[in-house]
């Protein structure tokens, strides 16, 4: 699938440069042909406009003595720098060269057939492409003036589309070269997102499947003894509500992660200003949170110390920053081993509110740190469910705390333990 899209993300990008050059050439060739053409026609003009009165000022070399005299650089500008042959065509077939407005020459044949192909061609511009011609004509009383010159220096824009062809098809394979080195690049942040896609895919899978297992073994049992009573079969019934509520919790996340992830895309959006809008002291959530925890810091022989600073507030939805405070200090007791300590800190640090919940038990591997935001992910490779949940609360906290513009982030090592740290823009 990743290779088709990179093809086609090539394909789509060479065809459209492919255009973009195509019809530059185009325009330039184009620009070029009518810009040569014009000169040509101008030269041709010249020539026939004094062959019929001598008087007209001729713009080209001046002359003295009889002998052309160089242009002046930075002087006058020739307009009649295209090789012309201008001749007068008399009544009797006599055909007369125009010595003072000839500067080329043409073969008696060539002159001979080129006068009788245009003697039935209507006065203006004409090309003979046999003879390699271009001329004018023009009927002046009784006489015909008629010019010729080279028609390659009409088609000068031949050679130029060449060199353009040439230097647009080197350009193709540079840039088709960059562009599969770019397209590698580009659709890294794709490939990630498919290959967490089949990953959250198989994880959820396999979160579900073994309640699921447990609980059709669980209703087995039951069918295979329908003769017993409800009380003497509670162990079963028991187990199949326990996986039953795993699996609500399970569908619960994530189904509001789905939602974070819509609040999120829909930036600014109604649905996320409706989420976020209330105004609440972030202190008191903290605090109310760590009563909540209390009792299970006692059961645990884990000492409990807080630091708070008072009336801090912040704009956010009040359930879902007590998810994330809940998160982090049921996440620290989990891992602190009896008789260490659980360090929560709540300061205001500028314009933003500062949470740092630190356990001093377990640390977390320099390989799995910068994964424990990952959805579904644990640190223990088997996966086990005996410290509980399922891998979602801290995804759903970094997702909470970036849904209210701010930042979650860990760090853990042996000197200071593991600390979570959430970052929340005061409210204004």
């Amino acid at each position: 699938m990743l290779k088709r899209l990179r093809f086609k993300f090539i394909v789509l990008n060479m065809s459209c440069v492919a255009l973009v050059l195509a019809l530059l050439c185009v325009v330039i060739c184009t620009i070029n042909y009518q810009s040569t053409l014009d000169h040509v026609q101008r030269s041709l003009d010249l020539a026939i406009n004094h062959a019929e009165d001598p008087r007209t000022k001729f713009h080209g070399p001046k002359e003295q003595d009889g002998e052309p005299v160089p242009l002046e650089i930075g002087g006058e500008k020739s307009d009649m720098s295209v090789p012309v042959a201008a001749f007068i065509l008399q009544p009797d077939g006599t055909l007369e060269e125009i010595p003072s407005k000839t500067t080329a020459s043409i073969a008696s044949d060539v002159l001979e057939q080129a006068t009788q192909d245009v003697m039935d061609a209507p006065d203006g511009y004409g090309q003979l492409p046999k003879l390699s011609l271009m001329y004018e004509k023009r009927m002046a009383n009784d006489v015909i003036l008629l010019a010729f010159t080279d028609l390659s220096y009409v088609n000068t824009w031949h050679s130029l589309a060449l060199y353009l062809a040439g230097a647009s098809v080197l350009a193709l394979a540079v840039l088709l070269v960059i562009n599969i080195f770019f397209a590698r690049w580009a659709l890294k942040p794709v490939a990630s997102a498919w290959q967490q896609q089949r990953q959250f895919v198989a994880d959820a899978s396999h979160d579900l499947k073994t309640p699921l297992t447990v609980i059709l073994a669980n209703t087995s049992i039951l069918l295979e003894h329908p003769e017993k009573s409800i009380a003497s079969q509670t162990q079963w019934v028991d187990s199949t509500q326990h996986e039953a509520q795993h699996m609500q919790a399970l569908v619960n996340d994530l189904l509001l992660l789905a939602k974070l992830d819509e609040e999120q895309a829909a930036t600014n959006g109604p649905l996320l200003q409706e989420t976020i809008s209330e105004k609440l002291d972030l202190s008191d959530v903290v605090e109310g949170e760590l009563l909540q925890f209390e009792s299970v810091a006692f059961e645990r022989d884990i000492e409990m110390e807080n630091e708070i600073e008072p009336n801090l507030e912040v704009t956010g939805n009040v359930v879902r920053l007590c998810r994330v405070v809940s998160t982090l200090i049921d996440n620290a007791c989990k891992y602190t081993h009896p008789g260490q300590r659980v360090t929560v800190t709540l300061t205001k640090s500028g314009r933003f509110a500062k949470l740092s919940v630190n356990n001093t038990g377990t640390i977390i591997s320099a390989e799995d740190l910068p994964h424990i935001f990952d959805r579904f992910y644990r640190a223990d490779k088997a996966r086990t469910r005996d410290a509980g949940g399922h891998g979602l609360g801290l995804a759903i906290a970094q997702s909470i705390a970036h849904e209210h513009k701010g930042s979650l982030s860990a760090k853990s090592n042996e000197r200071e333990g593991t600390t979570f740290t959430l970052t929340l823009p005061l409210a204004l």
